[in-house]
């Protein structure tokens, strides 16, 4: 098998992962934020924010990621003009698609991530909630203080699947234009197409070596974090 392609100096490897990395790190970061908010509303003692919350993840997460990721760019930025990057300045098209894209991730994983952080309240007993509103306590503070502390804690590990799936999910960014890894395998299939087997090789052997860390490590932290029952 041939894979003298590795050190062309025309295909940037790091470069692309890297990509995929910063990708990730932003959408898990907007996606964990967006989603402890939804998986708020989803226990909320109003109506119309359970509603809100609930008729958002049903929709959103019942949509294509790739269908959400072009109408980032084709609805918000090509239709509607929605800038996330300054125009003039250098790379606006590149930086604007990665920003858009990383909205799309952000969008689409929170629904995950509120489903997950939704399933560890459940298991918080309802005697200390109950207990923390007998001493004055607001919902708000319950839910801050007593609740999502312990709720984190028993769902690290389905955070952690929700996170590997947000890695290898970003490889939909290519469908705008982001120089990820996906964008790469398929400049080298049409410029390498006798090495087809070797990239493929290639690619496959990156991902392994961004996730499987991940899951291990994020394994290991959930059971020294588990709550002890």
């Amino acid at each position: 098998m041939d894979f003298s392609f590795l050190s062309d100096d025309r295909y940037d490897f790091l470069g692309a992962f890297w990509m995929n990395v910063q990708l990730t790190f932003w959408s898990a970061i907007g996606a964990l934020i967006l989603g402890t908010v939804l998986a708020a509303m989803r226990v909320s003692p109003v109506p119309l924010m359970r509603a809100t919350s609930t008729v958002y993840v049903n929709v959103v997460r019942n949509i294509p990621l790739t269908v959400i990721i072009i109408m980032m760019s084709q609805v918000l930025y090509t239709q509607l003009g929605v800038q996330l990057a300054t125009r003039g300045e250098r790379g606006f098209l590149a930086t604007n698609n990665f920003r858009l894209a990383v909205l799309g991730f952000v969008l689409y994983t929170a629904c995950f991530v509120a489903e997950a952080i939704r399933s560890g309240i459940n298991t918080v007993p309802p005697g200390q909630a109950e207990a923390a509103r007998a001493i004055g306590l607001r919902f708000t503070q319950v839910l801050w203080l007593i609740v999502l502390p312990q709720a984190f804690r028993s769902v690290i590990a389905p955070l952690a699947n929700v996170l590997i799936a947000l890695i290898k999910n970003t490889t939909i960014a290519s469908a705008i234009g982001v120089a990820e890894a996906a964008l790469l395998m398929n400049t080298l299939v049409e410029n390498e197409a006798d090495k087809y087997m070797a990239v493929f090789l290639t690619i496959a052997v990156g991902f392994i070596i961004l996730t499987l860390p991940v899951g291990l490590l994020l394994g290991w932290v959930a059971k020294k974090a588990a709550v002890k029952r």
